[in-house]
């Protein structure tokens, strides 16, 4: 006769099996180094599958309070182990990692996927403890270190802080989509010295530049252009990945827009595909004659370890830039304002000097709440992409200098010449 089973002890089983789970996973890996020193660690693997499972009996047996009483002695326990070994150990790794076992063993009474998860990273960081201390005491240098605190405190410290409204004239103005932007310029700039250091400048900053444009190809071109007048060898590659980010832009502006209203995507495909083979063509252009002729002579072969590549990002910089965008979008927010929807058009233009996609997803937006008609829709996201452009090359020369400025602007151009050549054929086929 089969009884059924309770399902507050399904729970339980499995919640008791997860935990165990955690703890013969992080024992396995202190085992192994258990041995290593003339005095054997207290710990292993057997302790820590014990220490998860009185964290989750301690769960069943009483809640938090047990638990509380659980860890304190497993921590009182990991302590005295820690007296008895200093001398020939004087890390507390393995003392931590037991009372964090006991811990994940009473969470997955609850959570036994997230125990089982923090389980799995803890056991993967212990046993990278070697990669970890060489890539940080033998591969990271100390400017790197800085910069890379610097940025996980703005990403993980101010953006959450930043109040997520609308304020200032207009309101215009979001703080915590200014500290994203800021962020954003940060990550994009680190992420092609990230890539240029483990791949070479010859293919990490194009790689890195078509990944940032998809973020935003306005910031990746102002990273790329600060990288190219700080590092000249490395100018043709950054031109390259500058190139490449606009690429990511029209991706992009045809993903925004067949999502929110699929039907304006019908009109936007030529313009697209047009402006799309042009930018294509011309990175695949720079991709080939920019590494036989780099700026000044130098050559873009040169190799990470031959080459001083910088900070991995200017915070000055990205304040600036940043700021340039939010006096853009506070005089589209005044325009549109002042004229309403009679100044759709001109504000879309000034709005696409921050973010062209920012404007068709606006356009498309109205389009689906059926205020707004389809062949209508398409003049305010090309006037946005337009002007978008005009920024791209204004920023371009402010970043980068004439140089820079002067290989970039022919590839926007031509995407511009690619995306208006597609309106006339569309209308062209539409006529006939």
């Amino acid at each position: 006769m089969n009884l059924p089973i309770d399902p507050l002890e399904q729970t339980a089983l499995l919640g008791l099996c997860v935990a165990v789970g955690i703890g013969l996973m992080v024992g396995a890996e202190r085992e192994r180094r258990k041995g290593r020193g003339p005095t054997p660690a207290a710990a292993g693997v057997r302790t820590f599958a014990v220490a998860a499972l009185l964290g989750a009996v301690g769960v069943l047996a009483g809640g938090v309070t047990v638990l509380a009483v659980v860890t304190l002695v497993v921590g009182a326990m990991a302590l005295l182990a820690y007296h008895r070994n200093r001398s020939n150990d004087p890390g507390m790794t393995t003392e931590l990692a037991l009372v964090l076992t006991c811990l994940l063993g009473g969470l997955a009474m609850h959570s036994p996927v997230l125990a089982g998860g923090m389980g799995a990273a803890l056991a993967l960081l212990l046993a990278a403890r070697d990669r970890i201390h060489h890539f940080v005491r033998g591969v990271l240098s100390e400017r790197e270190l800085h910069d890379a605190l610097l940025f996980v405190a703005a990403a993980l410290i101010v953006l959450p802080l930043a109040p997520d409204r609308f304020m200032g004239p207009f309101l215009a103005i979001n703080p915590h989509a200014v500290a994203s932007l800021i962020v954003l310029v940060m990550g994009v700039s680190a992420l092609g010295y990230v890539a240029t250091r483990a791949m070479g400048p010859r293919y990490g900053l194009p790689l890195a530049g078509l990944a940032g444009g998809f973020i935003s190809s306005t910031a990746t071109i102002h990273a790329m252009g600060v990288r190219a007048a700080e590092q000249p060898a490395l100018a043709a590659a950054a031109t390259v990945g500058a190139v490449l980010s606009s690429v990511a832009t029209i991706i992009l502006l045809g993903v925004v827009v067949a999502v929110v209203a699929p039907a304006l995507f019908t009109p936007l495909a030529l313009p697209l595909i047009g402006g799309g083979i042009a930018t294509v063509g011309y990175g695949a252009l720079m991709l080939t004659l920019g590494y036989r002729h780099a700026a000044n002579g130098a050559s873009t072969a040169t190799t990470p370890a031959a080459t001083d590549l910088g900070r991995a990002f200017d915070l000055k910089q990205a304040f600036v830039f940043a700021a340039v965008v939010s006096v853009a979008l506070l005089i589209a927010a005044g325009l549109h304002a002042w004229l309403g929807e009679r100044g759709l058009a001109v504000a879309a233009a000034v709005t696409g000097l921050a973010d062209a996609h920012a404007t068709a997803a606006s356009a498309a937006a109205l389009v689906a709440a059926g205020k707004l008609d389809v062949q209508l829709a398409v003049w305010p996201i090309l006037l946005g992409l337009s002007s978008n452009t005009l920024a791209k090359a204004v920023v371009a020369f402010n970043a980068g200098g004439a140089a820079y400025a002067a290989r970039i602007v022919p590839g926007l151009v031509l995407m511009l010449a690619g995306v208006w050549l597609g309106v006339w054929l569309g209308a062209w086929l539409a006529a006939s």
